[in-house]
């Protein structure tokens, strides 16, 4: 993983202290919230609705196992026990006092960590996949490049102002895993017939109250053009991006009130005028950075484990552990595990206690080599683990009720953590996600349905990616009282697709019998293995529709 140079260190212990005297300056009254809001934002500070919250960096999703400790150190200190794990790899603390801000910063700075443009309108935290450099299936490593793009963005004074909030995700697999389609600016890394890299580059998407999936503006790219050609479309964006309306000023509305082909010619010509310059990446740079990414040295090991094909024989439990929460790696013998932070009802999605952090933080020094990750879908990664060891980490990992064996399946909620935090939000998320994973707790039946993601927001904001879930669900408020959305057939990866509304909203106590009703359907209909969005894609929404309101007009007049 990246290491913090001389510089790297410099530039965050100065914000540390430049923002402990603007901290100083707003408690003693000198500083209105006016014009403390751009200063704390930029820090990733917000004010919540019962306290500030503090989010924390992890770029393209990597933290050392000391890093990880120290975020343990911070929710044990400073917050009430525990973080909340985002869909953009960070970290957020929800119950923050703005009076030690400065001593988290401090905290973080001298492990090598940051809260920089975490917020704000400003390039925001360059994403990746979690399994980034191991990945059976990956084409090229995306980190280095990532690295670079987060080292070129952080305090860069052209981009610090934007018309709104700017998302970047780069990715090099088969299969996307970073949904590099719903960015402003997606990056997909491939090499060329003489193994050359080269990017797609794809603009324009994003989530929210307008969804829209980003189109490609250039193909073939040439590497060592990555930070001209996303110099140039910031430029674009940054000269002709609303600022009148904060709606109407991401960049996918100029894209699309532009069109993709007039936006990307605009592009081509600023980009002409700096594709040779200072900032176009050469072979030395890329080689500088990409060093710290090397492989870890890793152990030679037989491609049949006896003990580990006699544990999967002798327990079932492990043989479905293995088998849902486990990734193919590209070294012989080694996987990567998922720690899945959705055990039902019991914890929140994406929440982590700081005891849970420091004993991952233990397994990874012990089975691996002292890294994790976070994944897209707010659950954490165990990136190089021996197959020969996995039995012993499954036991473990049971007893921190982080071994649930649900990735990829419907109890693998995403949510945002909505009206119990946030400010924004209308409704409440956390309770409906919790109805869900108690209502369909069988393991045996969510197997059988097989890959199905579902995704919850509490507001329009769509934290929880609810455009791009198989299944997505949004909070709605209507005379004060919660109601929820329903959209089917969203997906995420290359075959990204948004969700369409099924009908009117349902009432909160109506959700869990909605989703049954949905899933009942899609049994009877499906084809053989066909994943559930396959099966909406092929039948339309139609039958699904007609399905979940015919019998909730059937209760409702047996109630009556």
């Amino acid at each position: 993983m990246y290491n913090y140079d001389s510089y790297d260190r410099a530039l965050v212990q100065a914000r540390v202290h430049q923002f402990r005297d603007q901290v100083s300056r707003r408690v003693n009254g000198e500083l209105s919230e006016e014009e403390f809001l751009p200063l704390r934002l930029q820090n990733g500070v917000y004010l919540q609705r019962h306290a500030y919250m503090l989010r924390v960096a992890i770029p393209y999703g990597t933290l050392s196992s000391d890093q990880l400790r120290t975020l343990a150190l911070i929710a044990d200190e400073y917050d009430r026990g525990y973080g909340h794990f985002s869909t953009r790899q960070n970290i957020q603390f929800n119950w923050i006092e703005l009076e030690q801000v400065p001593d988290i910063l401090q905290r973080l700075a001298d492990n090598d960590m940051h809260a920089i443009q975490t917020s704000g309108n400003c390039v925001r935290n360059i994403t990746t996949e979690a399994f980034a450099g191991v990945a059976e299936d990956e084409l090229i490593d995306p980190r280095p490049l990532a690295e670079i793009m987060r080292q070129w963005s952080t305090v860069n004074p052209e981009f610090l102002f934007l018309p709104r909030k700017f998302k970047i995700a780069i990715s090099s697999s088969e299969s996307d895993r970073a949904a590099v389609r719903s960015h402003d600016i997606g990056l997909y890394l491939y090499s060329g017939d003489s193994g050359e890299m080269f990017l797609r580059v794809m603009v324009g998407g994003g989530l929210g109250r307008t969804p829209i999936l980003n189109e490609i503006v250039r193909e073939a790219l040439p590497w060592q053009h990555l930070l001209t050609y996303v110099e140039a479309i910031l430029r674009v964006y940054n000269r002709h991006g609303r600022r009148d309306n904060k709606y109407k000023a991401r960049i996918k509305i100029l894209v699309r009130a532009l069109g993709v082909e007039a936006f990307a010619e605009e592009v081509e010509r600023e980009w002409e005028q700096i594709r040779d310059g200072a900032a176009e990446l050469t072979k030395e740079e890329y080689f500088r950075v990409a060093r710290d990414f090397s492989a870890p040295d890793y152990e030679k090991v037989d491609a049949v484990d006896m003990d580990f094909g006699a544990w999967l024989a002798r327990d079932s439990g492990f043989a479905i552990w293995v088998q849902n929460n486990t990734q193919a790696h590209k070294v012989k013998g080694y996987v990567s595990v998922v720690l899945s932070t959705k055990p039902g009802a019991s914890a929140p999605p994406g929440d982590v206690t700081g005891d849970q952090m420091r004993s991952v933080a233990e397994l990874a020094d012990h089975y691996g080599f002292g890294e994790i990750r976070v994944a897209h879908e707010q659950n954490l990664v165990l990136p190089d683990i021996r197959k020969t060891d996995l039995y012993s980490l499954w036991r473990k990992l049971q007893e921190l009720n982080l071994a649930t064996p649900n990735i990829g399946l419907l109890t693998d909620v995403i949510a945002c953590p909505g009206g119990d935090y946030c400010s924004l939000a209308n409704t409440r998320s956390l309770p409906v996600a919790r109805d869900i994973q108690q209502r369909f707790d069988d393991l045996d039946f969510l197997h059988d349905l097989g890959a199905l993601s579902l995704n919850i927001s509490g507001c329009m904001n769509a934290c929880g990616h609810h455009h791009i879930g198989n299944i997505g669900i949004l909070g709605v408020s209507k005379n004060g009282e919660e109601f929820f959305q329903i959209t089917i057939g969203g997906a995420q990866g290359e075959d990204s697709s948004l969700g369409k509304v099924i009908g009117p909203a349902f009432k909160v106590e109506e959700v869990p019998d909605a989703i049954d009703r949905l899933l009942s359907t899609y049994l009877r209909y499906r084809e053989l293995d066909e994943p559930f969005v396959e099966t909406v894609r092929r039948l339309g929404i139609g039958p699904f529709k007609d399905e979940v309101y015919r019998k909730l007009q059937n209760h409702k007049e047996l109630a009556q």
